[in-house]
């Protein structure tokens, strides 16, 4: 298990610039499925999630090159299904939570898939069954084997159908979407998932052949084509990883400029951060953050407390909260973070409070921080890191308390950002792995 020492206080300056987006690379990778042929995909960040994934495909005997830093070649024209049955397959998918999405493209592609538990962040319990109840919409049957935890699924013919998904399900609506490419006749997506990610989904199959429309809304329509293309495809810049380099420049009082951040993509993010007072610059496609001395948070206009929550996009990630939470203990007021999707998300508060944060966790969703402003700073700690986002806004805490800190657990944070130790030491920031 390896770990960070970060010794705090020290400021950042300079640029800094987005990796490509891991949920977006997670997607547009088991699309490389629905083809034969060759998928040509830039901006893919070099992260543990996206690797092991590109690795469980290579395992499944697709062609994958990389001929240029960040750019990678997919070609399934020789997939082994039977690798699919395999101890060592149910082992490695199991531990990716991403590996859910490869079942839209081998049923649609080959009629059959399977699937073990999905793993990833211990956040409270991940449902799939959106992904099936839409799955099963399109006619396909599955099965559940208690004893080796795998679900078989199975299809001779996907058939298009009308659904309501019971939840916007970013994941759930990007398997649904890719099964559907290939099953015959016209399937309707009501209540879909729109973010970004599903956007440029939506684009690369639309350049491999399928036939979407309504994308960028909640209402999808797939007319089912009989076979798809290749394609090339660049990846957007990672909209939380921005969030994050915005939280940490301003708590870290850092003057920042964050590049090529994909700003018409960002949607509600700058202006969540400017509820907190938080100056954040449009500058072309980057951003630049000044120096913050200190940031007092807004109250609503009857004077009552700030609330940040999550909601489905347009509205504001669940996947930043955690940043927002932190970066609010060292604001001058107050604001209730609610987090709506995961029940175990917010539970690393414990180590905020450690490091002499004012949090009250008033139940598993939702948390009222107290920002005490320039009356103190948080101190040096032990920690260990329970997910990519908590681990990410742990790092932040720690950049800016006084003394020294020791993050464990750190694959966490490998899982979803890349070298972040090295991009952010470039610029001022005093980080060592162990």
């Amino acid at each position: 298990m390896s770990s960070f020492v970060i010794e705090g206080g020290y400021r950042l300056s300079g640029e800094i610039t987005p990796q490509g987006a891991k949920n977006e690379a997670l997607e547009v990778i088991c699309a490389t499925l629905l083809t034969p042929e060759r998928v040509t995909i830039h901006n893919v960040p070099d992260i543990l999630d996206v690797n092991n994934l590109i690795q469980l495909l290579r395992d499944m005997r697709v062609k994958v090159e990389r001929p240029a830093m960040g750019t990678y070649t997919f070609q399934a024209d020789e997939v082994d299904l039977e690798y699919l049955a395999t101890d060592e397959f149910l082992r490695r998918s199991a531990s990716l939570r991403g590996s859910v999405m490869i079942v839209g493209p081998l049923l649609a592609r080959f009629g059959k898939a399977l699937i073990p538990k999905p793993g990833g962040d211990k956040i409270g319990r991940r449902r799939l069954d959106t992904h099936f109840a839409g799955i099963r919409k399109l006619g396909a049957s599955f099965t559940y084997d208690p004893a080796r935890h795998v679900y078989e699924v199975e299809a001779r013919r996907l058939r298009g159908a009308y659904m309501l998904l019971d939840e916007a399900s970013v994941t759930g609506t990007a398997n649904i979407l890719m099964a559907a490419t290939l099953a015959e006749g016209v399937t309707t997506i009501y209540n879909a998932a729109c973010e970004p990610y599903l956007q440029q989904l939506s684009r690369l199959l639309n350049r491999m052949g399928a036939r979407i429309s309504g994308v960028g809304s909640n209402l999808l329509t797939i007319e089912g084509v009989d076979a798809l293309r290749g394609a090339e495809h660049t990846i957007l810049p990672d909209m939380i990883e921005v969030g994050s380099f915005i939280g940490m420049a301003a708590m870290t009082g850092s003057e920042l400029t964050i590049k090529d951040t994909g700003y018409d993509n960002l949607g509600i993010i700058p202006d969540a951060f400017r509820r907190l007072g938080i100056t954040v610059e449009q500058r072309g496609d980057d951003i630049h953050i000044p120096r913050h001395d200190s940031y007092e948070i807004e109250t609503f206009i009857d004077g009552s407390i700030m609330t940040i929550a999550d909601a489905p996009w347009p509205g504001l990630t669940p996947d930043l909260l955690s940043v927002f939470l932190v970066v609010a203990t060292e604001a001058t007021g107050s604001v209730l973070i609610h987090q709506k999707m995961f029940e175990s998300r917010l539970f690393f508060v414990d180590k905020l409070i450690d490091m002499g944060a004012q949090i009250i966790l008033c139940d598993p969703h939702r948390a009222t921080v107290i920002g005490l402003g320039n009356r103190f700073k948080l101190r040096g700690s032990t920690m260990v890191s329970p997910d990519i986002r908590a681990g990410i806004a742990l790092l932040i805490a720690a950049m800016s308390a006084e003394g020294t800190s020791t993050i464990h657990n750190i694959d966490q944070i490998d899982r979803g950002y890349q070298d972040i130790d090295k991009r952010l030491n470039r610029i001022g920031a005093r980080i060592t792995r162990i």
